[in-house]
Parts: C-alpha cells; sequence; structure tokens
C-alpha cells in the first residue's frame, strides 16, 4: 500500500508532526520570559507571548519554530534562535481494533510496522485469525484496505509494513479457533477422544 500523504496524517513521510493537543516546549535561547511549555489547541494553534496566536498543527517542530523566529525577527527580539520539542503527541496514533489482547489508540513511531503496532496492544487474542490481518489507511482521500498474513510475514515471506499515524489496523475473528473452544469445553462430557482439525 502506498504511504498517505501530508493531508491523511499531516506528513509525506513518517516525519513527526504537531497537531491538536499535543504538548511541546518553546525555547527561545537568551530570552526566558518567552520559552514555556504549552499545549496546541483543539484548533491546531498556540498563544506566544509579544506574536499572539501561531498555527501550529500540520507542521514540524523546525518549520514551527522558523515561523516563531520570522514573527519575533527585528520587532522584539534582534536574532531570534527558537528551538521546539514535542514533549508528547496525542494526535499521530493508530487505531488497533479486534483480536488482540487489548484493543485501542496506540502512539505512532517512526520505525512502527504491523508486528510492532500487534506487540503494542498486547499481542493476538486467543481467536484472531492470523491471515486476516486488515490496515485501513486514507491516502489522497481515498480509503484503502490491505489485507496482510501475520504468520507469512514471521517467516519472512514478505516485509512487515509500516504503520502511520491515522491507520487502523483490524486483527480478524477464527470461527474454527473458536468453535475448537466450544467443542473442548464440551470434551469432558464425551466418552471417546477429541480430534479436531484446525487450519
Amino acid at each position: 500500500m502506498p504511504a498517505p500523504y501530508r493531508t491523511d496524517l499531516g506528513a509525506p513521510d513518517r516525519i513527526s508532526l504537531i497537531g491538536p493537543l499535543d504538548t511541546i516546549e518553546v525555547n527561545v535561547f537568551g530570552v526566558p520570559d518567552l520559552s514555556r511549555q504549552m499545549q496546541v489547541d483543539g484548533s491546531g494553534r498556540i498563544a506566544m507571548p509579544l506574536i499572539g496566536t501561531v498555527d501550529a498543527g500540520g507542521k514540524t517542530a523546525s518549520e514551527l519554530a522558523d515561523n516563531i523566529e520570522q514573527a519575533l525577527i527585528g520587532r522584539y527580539v534582534r536574532d531570534p534562535d527558537v528551538t521546539i520539542n514535542i514533549l508528547s503527541s496525542v494526535s499521530q496514533v493508530v487505531t488497533i481494533d479486534g483480536e488482540v489482547e487489548e484493543p485501542g489508540l496506540y502512539p505512532v513511531t517512526n520505525q512502527m510496522t504491523l508486528l510492532r503496532a500487534v506487540a503494542s496492544a498486547r499481542g493476538l487474542g486467543e481467536f484472531a485469525d492470523r491471515e486476516d490481518v486488515v490496515i485501513l489507511r486514507t491516502v489522497d482521500g481515498q480509503h484503502m484496505a490491505g489485507l496482510y498474513d501475520i504468520s507469512a510475514i514471521r517467516r519472512g515471506m514478505y516485509d512487515d509494513p509500516p504503520i502511520y499515524a491515522n491507520d487502523v489496523v483490524v486483527v480478524g475473528d477464527s470461527p474454527q479457533r473458536r468453535l475448537f473452544r466450544d467443542v473442548i469445553s464440551l470434551s469432558p462430557l464425551l466418552a471417546s477422544p477429541l480430534v479436531a482439525i484446525l487450519r
């Protein structure tokens, strides 16, 4: 599957972007009154002393630092040197659902892959279908789905696909495994040995 565009998740590649409700640290070298930690508001903006509201959403830390430097230069600070650190991000997440131990939202790192995403959710559930793992992604406004076989990836038959912010990973359910569990639960009631064939 192709990587999503910047408009889909804020970046054409795997760089880290600032998003709504992220916490950042702004450092203006030599001007401690302008240096502070702050949370990006719901519309992707921050409020800075002297220069007012600044759009931060969808920008890298260096892009935001450049914007703040340009707003400060000349009028307030002679030669501003601004650095931005992203302290915590709630906007760069992947949704992991289905037959995993702990479904939920997990932060996306630059090294996130399908196997690492599943591991973040504490691994596959008891009834997971390893051949039915779907990644849902939006690329340039188009919704796409890719079907993956985790067992094949583990055996090295093909590469572990990268995971991007806003992806949704859904691990399918195996009816055969569920049926086997139900049959096994009845086995004490049976007088003869039980044999089941699983895929």
